[in-house]
């Protein structure tokens, strides 16, 4: 399904995509990008293992967690896993390009990835998040769900590799996408 529009205006709908795609192939975990909780709260009790992935702490303001305390709890009360660390893509290397300018191989990857639009970005991101957490089984398909800025516009099946080996990841099936990834 490809999509006309990016972004939160298009949540409900991946949502119901994924959901829809997921119990066609028996697939229990999803993993979804949060920051709000907004995107989450589409997945809550319709799926069988929702593990919600938030920005780390300072991604916006040093010392900030994006995703209110009350709503985290709500979360996982509802069931779902939630999953705050540092990011795939975000990690020591920029720092040292903010510091001293140059390119690294993390900013490559997302740049590439971002060819296909920001969700298919942060679908490869969370999943790959998800996994080195332990919050997903190795060696299993799962739902990537994830977006371009605020909410959810973009869902994959994935089997997603540890970050150690990220190219042996696989991504078996785009569910959809914005048809103009910028």
């Amino acid at each position: 399904m490809y999509w006309n529009e990016r972004g939160q205006a298009m949540t409900e709908q991946t949502a119901c995509c994924a959901i829809e795609r997921a119990t066609q192939l028996g697939i229990e975990h999803v993993v979804v990008a949060s920051n709000s909780g907004y995107t989450a709260d589409f997945f809550l009790g319709r799926v069988a293992k929702l593990i919600v992935v938030t920005h780390h702490s300072g991604f916006r303001e040093p010392g900030h967690q994006e995703l209110p305390d009350d709503v985290r709890r709500r979360l996982e009360v509802g069931g779902a896993r939630v999953l705050t660390t540092t990011h795939l893509f975000a990690n020591i290397e920029r720092s040292v390009t903010n510091k001293f300018g140059g390119l690294y191989p993390g900013g490559l990857v997302a740049a590439t990835l971002r060819l296909f639009g920001q969700g298919v970005k942060v679908c490869l991101e969370v999943a790959t998040m998800a996994l080195d957490a332990g919050m997903v089984p190795y060696g299993r398909e799962i739902i990537a769900v994830g977006g371009s800025g605020r909410g959810a516009d973009t869902a994959m099946v994935v089997k997603p590799a540890h970050s150690n080996a990220f190219f042996d990841g696989q991504v078996l099936e785009l569910i959809c996408k914005p048809r103009q990834p910028r």
